[in-house]
């Protein structure tokens, strides 16, 4: 039986077609005793320019033997072929599962010769198929290992964030060529290099980590030491003193290619597979390194390295931070341009004078024969989707999973709470709402881009009133999480089905009323802002008016550029504005 692809396919980004590579999505992750309330989390931010931000949603499902599953690549919706459909499948909103296990990835590319022009599964949908079949972080990793073992890995090299409610790793693959031969028995061309060389780290509990396009695992222990295994003997992940995992040919495959002639224990996967490079530095690891020194002020003394200046002063995969962090503290991380530091991006020239953090593609340019760049930030305007996702491990897990979920740039978006038991999304939110090519009312990613770009043109003082609607609502949805929490609970002992209908009810609710909200935001700026003059406001918030004409402002203020602006004006143009 051949499932139908649209149906089986959708939550794969179908409408996500022409997507192209960029340097693009970051993952922060957090382990139990590293964060406020003992939850793991992972973030993720889907950065692309190709990319519609929707929440998918998979429901639960039982499929007959004989079932198939047809393979789009996520980033195209190219077809790749089919593969057996399990017997059942786990609920999946977003990137997270009945199980409260999440994954995220970053793209690092690594060799390009490795990537093999006959897999059936994508990064993507790596992904998606592991959360309907895995129900804790090591499942997902054997799901993983042998769906790209047996059905061939279609992507360059990836780095995948994997939390269940207990533990955190960080898995780094790449594929391994093709070799096409022909079989002399069947006669039939296949390749000889099927699979990826990959391994997988547990973050030590208590610790942090990230990765934002750079392959970051060095070196890591082998078959020799106690605390790994390789893909030869997978089902001994579940022992549970396990720390790393990795394919059997991780190394071999190296020394056969000709990347790696060292001892075995001197072997670094990322040096090997995906040499660092300035870029590699500047604008991925850089976004790791801004994150690190906000909740380790040690971690400050990398700037050489986030800089691109000193290659060989490589940051650790995994810091010990000097605070818990919180469920608000990783969104906010989630929003940073490199205020503070060197790299500023709303104090140099070209953030304009209203302090716009962005700057337009292309990243690289050239003037005069010299190459210079833009930086790459955490928050960037090209964001499809991005989330921060919490597994509790102290409740069930239809109410310990915690999506919060967002569209559009992080920096003036509202995270929002989906719990992960949800059958059903925020109408507002659903795949099929609008696409890039078609604007939709009532749909938040179109919503939250209006309220974004709107703000681009007066960022200094746009990003202010955004900033209080985003504060107002992230805090009570933060604060409600007790509450809910508690009301689920009471339900769930009772009535588990009711409990997950009400945590449906309240997500759903929660979306669409976002969405709302950020059309009301919208309107606000819209008649605050408009032709570059500022209404005047009162204590309330209210716009204060004529009182001969209510339709009329009071008053409009007008502020000036800033001094340094105007002085590089001066210097540009000469005499040519100057008042006689």
């Amino acid at each position: 039986m051949k499932l139908n692809a649209k149906m089986m396919a959708m939550g794969l980004c179908l409408l996500v077609a022409m997507a192209k590579p960029t340097l693009a999505c970051t993952n922060f992750l957090v382990t139990k005793s590293a964060s406020t309330d003992g939850a793991t989390m992972i973030t993720y931010a889907a950065d692309s320019h190709y990319l519609y931000g929707e929440l998918y949603f998979r429901p639960a499902a039982d499929y007959p033997e004989g079932t198939w599953f047809d393979v789009y690549e996520w980033d195209t919706g190219r077809y790749l072929g089919r593969i057996p459909q399990v017997r059942h499948t786990y609920s999946v909103v977003g990137n997270m599962n009945e199980y409260q296990l999440a994954i995220g990835e970053t793209t690092f590319g690594g060799r390009h010769e490795l990537e093999d022009s006959t897999g059936i599964i994508d990064y993507g949908s790596l992904i998606y198929l592991t959360l309907q079949r895995a129900r804790s972080a090591r499942e997902a990793i054997v799901t993983m290992a042998r769906l790209v073992e047996e059905y061939g890995y279609a992507s360059s090299g990836e780095s995948f964030s994997i939390a269940d409610k207990d533990e955190v790793w960080v898995l780094e693959m790449i594929g391994k060529g093709t070799n096409m031969q022909t079989d002399k028995k069947t006669k039939k061309s296949r390749n000889a290099n099927k699979g990826a060389v990959w391994v997988a780290v547990r973050i030590p509990d208590g610790y942090v980590s990230g990765h934002a396009n750079q392959a970051r695992i060095t070196t890591f222990a082998l078959e020799n030491m106690n605390t790994s295994i390789s893909s030869k003997n997978l089902d001994k992940i579940f022992e549970p003193n396990i720390e790393v995992v990795y394919s059997h040919d991780v190394v071999s495959f190296a020394r056969s290619k000709g990347y790696f002639n060292g001892k075995d224990e001197e072997f670094s996967f990322s040096d090997t597979y995906a040499p660092i490079t300035f870029g590699g530095a500047r604008f991925c690891d850089a976004r790791v390194w801004s994150f690190f020194k906000d909740v380790n002020p040690d971690m400050k003394s990398y700037e050489d390295y986030a800089l691109g200046k000193n290659l060989s002063h490589r940051m650790p995969l995994y810091i010990k931070p000097n605070r818990k962090i919180s469920v608000r503290d990783l969104m906010n991380f989630m929003r940073d341009h490199y205020e503070g530091t060197t790299m500023d991006m709303t104090k140099d020239f070209g953030a304009g004078p209203h302090g716009l953090p962005y700057r337009w593609r292309p990243m690289t340019w050239k003037y005069n024969g010299q190459n210079y760049v833009h930086e790459r930030a955490t928050a960037t305007q090209q964001t499809g989707f991005s989330f921060v996702t919490q597994s509790r491990n102290w409740l069930p897990d239809a109410i310990g999973g915690i999506l919060w979920f967002s569209v559009d740039d992080a920096a003036t978006t509202v995270y929002y709470p989906v719990y992960c038991s949800s059958t059903r999304v925020a109408e507002a939110y659903a795949v099929g709402n609008g696409d890039l090519m078609n604007y939709r009312e009532n749909c938040a990613f179109w919503t939250f881009t209006k309220v974004s770009n709107f703000a681009y043109l007066r960022y200094d003082l746009m990003s202010a009133d955004i900033k209080k609607v985003q504060d107002e609502l992230e805090e009570r949805f933060i604060r409600s999480t007790s509450t809910v929490d508690a009301e689920a609970q009471n339900l769930y002992k009772s009535n588990p089905q009711e409990a997950i209908r009400f945590l449906t009810d309240y997500s759903v609710t929660t979306g669409n009323y976002v969405e709302a909200r950020w059309e009301q935001l919208f309107r606000f700026l819209l008649v605050k802002y408009m032709d570059g003059n500022v209404k005047r406001q009162n204590p309330d918030g209210s716009f204060r008016r004529s009182k001969y004409y209510p339709g009329v402002p009071d008053a409009l203020d007008n502020p000036e550029y800033p001094d340094w602006w105007k002085k590089m004006l001066i210097e540009s143009t000469g005499d040519k504005l100057k008042q006689l």
